[in-house]
């Protein structure tokens, strides 16, 4: 398990990362969202080890990562500028990843090459962008570690691609507990994919929430009412949203299913449905709560 307490990082008067506390149980999928420049790329690189923290902890099963050879090889990390050795393929850079990670699967290897069209012997330096994040993601998934740091990997990759890298990543969640924390600024891309989700801004993170917890007790429905309803209808439900079109009633809300379904049905609706909440909706409504505006955050 990943926990970070308190991780700080300054880069002379810029603080990038500002005292952090997060908790990434293995076998999930950690979302980490935020607007370019909240902190995401510095905070992965203390994850994998590559930076220092200047104030608190970032540690793996209660050791700390920074040179710690033993917990780097159950690492790796995916960096959103692709680098790879001047004038090297994909098969040198297979045979220089096998040199430190013991369980790097070889076989796994050539059948992903073949199924995403690449050719190992090709210089890399001719990839395209999305070929280049298709080389670092094979890579990444046959290295065989226990953890995978992904920054932005999904930009650059067309729609076919990008699912399969996620069908990837699912695949070895479900064969082997692999957890893959993934950044990005778009929320769209996480959607279907991630387990629990922190939002980080201005370097630290305003909240970190399991998405399934998030939707279990949060609602949307949609009611029409013949006869415009008090002012008072709405009190005694947890109301967090609410959006009124004419006799169209849109609200978004906390509580049990059943108790907000009895509720609004009490109100005798001409027409009353439950729709499905996006991981978009639940963090506009968190982060209204918490007096943000997510669009002003991320878009």
């Amino acid at each position: 398990m990943i926990t970070a307490n308190n991780a700080t990082k300054h880069f002379g008067g810029i603080t990038a990362v500002d005292h952090v506390c997060a908790e990434v149980r293995d076998g999930s999928v950690y979302g980490l969202i935020g607007s370019n420049g909240a902190g995401k790329s510095t905070f992965l690189r203390m994850l994998a080890g590559i930076l220092l923290p200047d104030e608190g902890t970032v540690q793996i099963d209660g050791a700390d990562v920074f040179e710690n050879t033993a917990l780097k090889e159950r690492c790796f990390f995916i960096s959103d500028e692709q680098f790879f050795f001047p004038n090297s393929t994909p098969a040198e850079m297979k045979n220089y990843y096998k040199r430190f990670y013991r369980h790097f699967d070889e076989e796994r290897y050539r059948k992903l090459m073949d199924g995403f069209g690449l050719d190992e012997n090709r210089k890399i330096r001719t990839f395209s962008k999305g070929m280049k994040k298709q080389v670092s993601v094979i890579c990444g998934v046959c290295a065989g570690t226990d953890y995978l740091f992904c920054d932005e990997t999904f930009d650059g990759l067309d729609p076919v691609v990008r699912q399969t890298v996620k069908s990837l990543f699912a695949e070895d969640v479900e064969s082997r507990g692999l957890t893959p924390v993934v950044a990005s600024h778009n929320l769209r891309e996480l959607e279907d994919f991630c387990d629990h989700v922190g939002l980080l801004h201005r370097g630290g993170i305003l909240f970190s929430r399991d998405l399934e917890e998030m939707k279990l007790d949060m609602f949307k429905m949609q009611c029409i009412f013949t006869s415009p309803l008090p002012e008072n209808a709405w009190d005694g439900i947890d109301v967090m949203h609410l959006d009124r079109r004419g006799s169209l009633y849109t609200l978004t809300a906390r509580g049990s299913r059943e108790a907000l379904l009895a509720r609004v049905n009490a109100m005798n609706p001409s027409f009353c449905e439950m729709l499905p909440l996006t991981l978009e909706e639940i963090f506009i409504n968190e982060t209204e709560v918490a007096g943000y505006d997510i669009k002003k955050l991320l878009f």
